[in-house]
């Protein structure tokens, strides 16, 4: 090999920048060959995160807000945690009856309230892409047939806080969403199979057994903590649909993700909410009994996953 300033000199002269190999092997790993050449080193792609954007769809992601409804559900159905860069969630294979193990991933939201949830399932569909989400905790009854420690199946969510403010009042404009039809099939079919409402007797993590009922219905959604039996948003949800049983703060959001979610997938995207009543949502409301609300709502998803893995959403 001659040096640059010499190949001109030099007629037939091999010019050679780079590695030669005359026998064995060579294993070059970020590097180039030629005058000038440089290597850019691009981030490294997280390869679990990867591998799972190309493995099947996990057949239920669970979202729950506050501490006590994460760990009820890691209990109910034997997750684990896992960490995804900066992200928590809980994973696992439930045994069901009859049936191959369905794959579960929970996660919970950084915060209270619509936004965080509509975070919380995009994180779920970008890392794992569930079939079916189910929004899982505790809720605030106002219907006198449900009671603290009941839990409300919901395939239909109100969301009362679109509304236009007047002079003299609050004219609020509802806005109803449902869940995809084989998902209200599902619910159905559980409801048909241990009576509506069902009754449910369970054990607690502490060896307390307690029986509870499961209503299927719709429930309100929207931003406030309601601690008042005279509400005005909670007479405007009797009046817009007296068959509403409970509230929150969070269905809102996951109803109207999922909804939009579909014009980019082109798939309908299967959600369901199950919430276990900790209080009546009066003056009294406190968090005497979230823990217990919690665990049946969780349990009641435990219950329910054999109907929801058959839906081809």
């Amino acid at each position: 090999m001659k040096p640059d300033d010499d190949i001109g000199r030099y007629p037939g002269t091999v010019h050679n920048e780079g590695v030669a190999n005359f026998g064995g092997s060579t294993a070059i790993h970020h590097s180039v060959v030629g005058r000038n050449a440089t290597v850019n080193m691009a981030p490294q792609a997280d390869r679990s995160a990867d591998d799972r954007a190309h493995s099947p769809r996990w057949d239920i992601g669970v979202i729950t807000i506050i501490g006590v409804e994460t760990n009820a559900v890691r209990v109910a159905l034997g997750l684990r945690p896992e960490r995804v860069g900066g992200l928590s969630f809980d994973l696992g294979e439930v045994d069901v009856d009859g049936d191959r193990p369905v794959r579960v991933v929970a996660t919970r939201t950084l915060a209270q309230g619509q936004r965080s949830t509509v975070m919380a399932f995009d994180h779920l569909r970008r890392h794992y892409d569930p079939k079916i989400i189910a929004l899982v905790g505790i809720g605030g009854g106002i219907n006198r047939k449900v009671a603290v420690g009941d839990v409300v199946v919901a395939t239909r969510v109100v969301y009362y806080d679109l509304r236009k403010e007047l002079p003299l009042h609050t004219q609020r404009r509802g806005e109803e969403k449902e869940a995809p039809a084989a998902v209200g099939h599902a619910a159905n079919a559980f409801f048909t199979d241990h009576g509506e409402p069902a009754r449910c007797t369970v054990t607690d993590p502490g060896g307390t057994s307690r029986t509870h009922q499961v209503f299927g219905g719709l429930i309100g959604s929207g931003d406030a903590v309601i601690a008042d039996h005279g509400s005005e948003i909670v007479s405007y949800l009797a009046g817009f649909n007296d068959k509403i049983l409970a509230v929150d703060m969070e269905a809102g959001g996951l109803s109207q993700a999922c909804h939009e979610q579909s014009a980019t997938s082109g798939l309908l995207q299967g959600w369901v909410v199950i919430r276990g009543i900790s209080d009546d949502a009066g003056a009294d409301k406190n968090d005497d009994h979230q823990a217990v609300a919690a665990w049946h709502a969780a349990t009641t998803l435990r219950r329910m996953l054999p109907y929801l893995i058959t839906l081809d959403t």
